[in-house]
Order: C-alpha cells, then structure tokens, then sequence
C-alpha cells in the first residue's frame, strides 16, 4: 500500500487556519485576563459556575466533566479549590453510587452574577463588536458545522 500525499493547505487555507489559532490564543487571554482582573475568577471557575448555574445549580460530577470535557480527576481538583473558597459544595446522593452533586453555593450564585456583566461586556469588547451582523452569524455556523461532528465523536467515546 502506497502513502497518500498530504492535502497541503493552500493559501487561503492556511490564512485562515493561521488566523484561526492566533485569534484563538490571543482572544482567549484577553478575555481571561479580565476575568480573572474584574471577577477573581479563573476560566475553569466560570466555566464550572456558568454550567450549574444553567442546570438548577447542581450536577453530577461526571456530567459536569463531560460537558467540560474534562477528566473526572481534573474536575475533582478543581471543584477541591472551589470548595475551599466557598463557591460549590459537594453533596452525596444516599443510595446512588454514580458520585456526587456539585452544587453553587449562595456565594457562588453571587460571584457568577457578579462576573457575568463584565465577562459578557468583555466577550463583545474583543469579538462581538468587532464584526458585523453577517460576520456574527456566519462564525455561529462554522461553529456549529465543526462541533457537531466532535460532539458527536467525544459522546460515541464515552
């Protein structure tokens, strides 16, 4: 059997692969620094807050892992370093050995709440304002045509 010859990006292509990887990076500092500035709040910690906040406030450790796409024993460090701060708890569910609940704490509601206005302004401060109408809704559907596919693959996986 013979190799393929690789499908080498032509000029166009790689432009855009380029610039994709570079406004990924630089985009996704940007906004974390303001985070972490204006909040206190790292991207992981909002990224956990945010995903209970949109789940009645609770949710199975390894359903909060997979939505992250993050390893149970990764989250499990983390929500640690949460609990610490008193920003979720941990609650154990009697008779069901699937693992426990990570809930928001009331301070966890009001630091989400409190970050959430700065982090949505920051969002359109280094994207959103920079592109137009067209722009904003051509980038949703290259989103959802490339992760329709990946989330497909990451939930076949589990």
């Amino acid at each position: 059997m013979t190799a393929t010859e690789p499908r080498w990006l032509d000029d166009a292509e790689m432009r855009a692969w380029l610039a994709y990887r570079r406004m990924r990076l630089l985009l996704s500092a940007e906004i974390n620094r303001d985070l972490a500035k204006e909040a206190g709040l790292s991207e992981a910690d909002y990224d956990v807050l945010s995903n209970l906040t949109a789940s009645d406030d609770r949710r199975r450790l390894s359903e909060l892992a997979a939505r992250m796409q993050w390893s149970k024993s990764r989250l499990s460090h983390h929500i640690t370093r949460m609990e610490q701060r008193g920003l979720v708890r941990r609650e154990e569910v009697d008779g069901d050995a699937r693992g426990s609940l990570v809930v928001l704490t009331p301070q966890g509601r009001r630091t989400i709440e409190q970050a959430a206005p700065g982090h949505v302004a920051s969002v359109r401060r280094h994207l959103l304002d920079r592109l137009s109408a067209e722009q904003i809704r051509v980038l949703g559907e290259i989103g959802e045509e490339v992760l329709g596919p990946l989330e497909a693959d990451g939930a076949a996986d589990e």
